[in-house]
């Protein structure tokens, strides 16, 4: 299985560096997962749905999460985001909710799907570094080499000439804070928004970033972001 030609055409260059070692290992890897008798989200198509929904040339922010939803009907390729069609809000996507009505008040009007992609459509690349699970296994895919795929992800947006908000929620997310070398780029960091062991009040809740990326892109004289929009 080939996964390079399901990658957006702006991110094929990035990856195709690692498509003949890292991309052919997480394949080869996945392949052997479903022939287990496990079942992998998100489905094949969608593990790089993140490209195609905020292609390379129109990033502005970078929202970087951990890995996919491991439960049905959530993951379907970006970070945080779940499908539409999906049940219960994931505990992290009700903090995330919890802090942009924090920061905006009555403006922003809770949704009642979990689905993000509209703010890909502004320049929001929501990214994980690690790009599938196995369902109803957190982390079960970690270090099977995705992080080396995503790692030139990363580094792309980095190369940019126009400057990038990346938002690094977690520790995990931190970690990828030195793959981003340009000076020109703002990186607010915090703790993630998920209930577990309280870190959503380890500094998530409160953290003020959504209004922190706006006001770094309209210093640079971008559109902010309609964190509201979904």
């Amino acid at each position: 299985m080939s996964l390079l030609p399901y990658v957006h055409s702006s991110s094929r260059p990035a990856l195709a560096v690692v498509a003949s070692s890292a991309l052919k290992i997480v394949a080869d890897f996945i392949t052997a997962e479903r022939l287990a008798g496990n079942i992998v989200y998100p489905v094949v198509e969608k593990i790089f749905a993140w490209s195609h929904n905020c292609p390379l040339e129109t990033v502005k922010v970078v929202i970087i999460g951990q890995d996919p939803y491991p439960n049905e009907g959530e993951a379907h390729g970006l970070s945080f985001s779940t499908q539409k069609s999906g049940g219960k809000l994931p505990p992290s996507l009700k903090n995330i909710y919890k802090e942009l009505k924090n920061e905006y008040g009555v403006a922003f009007k809770e949704p009642n799907h979990g689905d993000l992609s509209a703010w890909g459509k502004q320049g929001v690349l929501l990214l994980n570094p690690v790009l599938t699970v196995r369902k109803g296994v957190p982390n079960s895919h970690e270090g099977k080499g995705w992080e080396e795929v995503t790692a030139e992800a990363i580094k792309a947006v980095d190369n940019k000439e126009e400057p990038v908000a990346f938002m690094l929620w977690g520790e995990k997310a931190k970690l990828m804070k030195a793959l981003i070398k340009n000076k020109r780029h703002k990186i607010p960091e915090t703790s993630h928004p998920s209930p577990n062991f309280g870190a959503a009040q380890k500094g998530f809740l409160g953290c003020g970033h959504f209004k922190q990326a706006n006001d770094f892109l309209a210093e640079n004289g971008f559109e902010p972001i309609d964190w509201c929009c979904l």
